[in-house]
């Protein structure tokens, strides 16, 4: 195989890892992440997004606004942002831009599992609470994972392209 279609097929590659992590993505965000039983009286079901939701009118914008930001905004902007890269050439000034995006922000980039653990955490540390996990927090999950998988492969490629 000559290293010309390697580098076709892994960008294709790269391509379908960030269609299937926006797909991931969405659907871990919306998805029911948990269902929360206290007192075997009460049960709720949640998505990532209802949480926001309840933490916004509940008042505590805030935490909902950096929930928002690390666990929505970010990881959709740059699963956007590496479709964006994985369609440029590798010499291209922007190429270079969204590298460098992509570094800084790439050590931010576990803390939406973070977030998520600490939910978790602080829900199972009240005691009187049982969690029952469910799809959309392992769609989560799997989104986050995508994305690592495509930000190496994509940066990577375009690294080799360029050098």
């Amino acid at each position: 195989m000559s290293p010309r279609l390697s580098l076709a097929l892994q960008r294709r590659v790269a391509r379908a890892l960030i269609l299937f992590g926006l797909l991931a993505l969405g659907s871990g965000l919306t998805a029911p992440m948990m269902t929360l039983e206290q007192f075997y009286f009460w049960e709720d079901r949640v998505s990532l997004l209802s949480a926001l939701l309840q933490l916004a009118r509940g008042g505590h914008w805030p935490l909902a606004l950096l929930l928002g930001l690390f666990s929505v905004l970010l990881p959709v902007a740059k699963l956007l942002l590496l479709a964006n890269l994985a369609g440029e050439h590798p010499a291209s000034p922007r190429a270079h831009r969204y590298l460098r995006w992509m570094q800084r922000y790439g050590r931010w980039s576990m803390l939406d599992v973070f977030v998520v653990a600490v939910l978790v955490a602080v829900v199972k540390l009240g005691g009187l609470v049982a969690i029952e996990l469910h799809y959309g927090f392992y769609l989560f999950a799997a989104a986050i994972l995508i994305t690592l998988l495509a930000t190496a492969l994509t940066t990577g490629l375009l690294q080799r392209e360029a050098g």
